[in-house]
């Protein structure tokens, strides 16, 4: 079955004449470190600006101390979002230090949604780490999640052009469609049917809306025009959705070891994720008795269904696959990395640039976390 992989293996939704060669994964490589590089230092002052201690409750959620204030190198995360930014400045013609406050404001914004995402979903790890409400308390979890919001804007308007009330505009926008989708996806959770339509408007606001913004926002930021940015935005969030799909994927398949959270994640947290809707919607046997399971969970407290052992969730993820579940939804990653590509076409920017954000959106659908 193409895409399909044991759990713990790697997920792979691209098409076989799309894998990516090695210089492919030294340039992503290459172009993540870049990320890390330029805005760390920036997202960095950005948090010190905080008062205490709330200061020091982020520096937690980025990995750079430990719970006892320690200094740290804990995984910080994939700084998909900032490669991005930079790369969107290129694509204008810009240096890509001129995307750096862009892509400090997206991370900010991206891990404000990750501190209330984990109190909310009662996530207890990430990144190999208990979250910030579980060691900090929830009222931390909600006030810096607030705080890093608030700097997000902040470090756009601070460059005081208009080209930064520009990229203002387009993260608060987005910003509200990313809310609106958490807003979809936990009121899905109370649903015994979602359909596949729904759920890929619920992640194209969670996820594609934020990615899109990274891939235009430093475009915008070097002066692009209207066009050239919605042509990047487009395949930002076409790439976004191609994002969440591997994501779904992973948090019924993914590795612990890679992911950083428990096995079967998803399916603990009752989530509609695009396998499960994929499935129900498919018919046949499989589909049935997964409904009905998922049926009688909904009539379940949440003590009763965490108390459920290993092989409950194994067996609701091996129906989801006879189903078609987890094909479908490699097809639809697939269809959406294609569809991001094909964005850039109406694109004039310089070969090398075009060739990053390509490698960009294959480092997206071959991942393990």
């Amino acid at each position: 079955m193409n895409g399909s992989t044991e759990r713990g293996a790697p997920v792979n939704t691209a098409s076989p004449a799309r894998q990516r060669p090695a210089s492919d994964s030294a340039r992503v490589t290459a172009l993540l470190e870049r990320g890390r590089t330029l805005a760390t230092p920036v997202l960095r002052a950005a948090v010190d600006r905080l008062a205490p201690p709330m200061d020091t409750v982020a520096a937690y959620h980025f990995g750079w101390i430990d719970a006892e204030g320690r200094p740290s190198d804990a995984d910080g995360g994939k700084a998909v979002r900032p490669a991005l930014a930079l790369v969107s400045a290129e694509a204008a013609g810009a240096a890509p230090e001129t995307g750096v406050p862009g892509a400090v404001a997206v991370e900010l914004v991206h891990n404000f949604s990750l501190l209330h995402d984990d109190l909310m979903d009662g996530d207890e790890q990430r990144r190999h780490r208990d979250t910030v409400w579980k060691v900090h308390g929830p009222a931390q979890a909600i006030l810096v999640g607030d705080a890093l919001f608030a700097l997000a804007n902040e470090i756009l308007l601070e460059l005081g052009t208009a080209d930064a009330g520009r990229a203002t505009r387009r993260l608060t926008a987005a910003t509200r469609k990313l809310i609106d989708g958490q807003a979809q996806d936990i009121s899905y959770e109370h649903r015994e049917r979602v359909t596949v339509d729904e759920c890929l408007e619920m992640e194209g606001n969670k996820t594609g809306a934020l990615l899109a913004c990274a891939t235009s926002i430093g475009a915008v930021l070097g002066g692009a025009d209207e066009r050239t940015a919605d042509a990047l935005e487009a395949y930002g969030f076409h790439l976004g959705l191609s994002f969440q799909a591997v994501d779904d994927l992973l948090g019924v398949w993914g590795d612990p070891e890679s992911t950083g959270k428990p096995t079967w994640s998803d399916l603990r947290q009752r989530k509609k994720s695009l396998p499960v809707v994929a499935a129900l919607a498919a018919g046949g046997p499989a589909a049935e008795r997964l409904a009905d399971l998922m049926a009688a969970d909904v009539k379940k407290t949440q003590r009763e269904f965490e108390d459920f052992d290993e092989t409950e969730f194994a067996a609701r993820a091996a129906l989801i696959e006879e189903a078609g579940g987890r094909e479908a939804t490699s097809g639809i990653a697939r269809v959406q990395h294609n569809k991001a590509l094909e964005a850039l076409d109406g694109i004039d920017m310089p070969g090398t640039v075009r060739d990053e954000l390509v490698a960009l959106a294959d480092f997206v659908v071959v991942r393990q976390r």
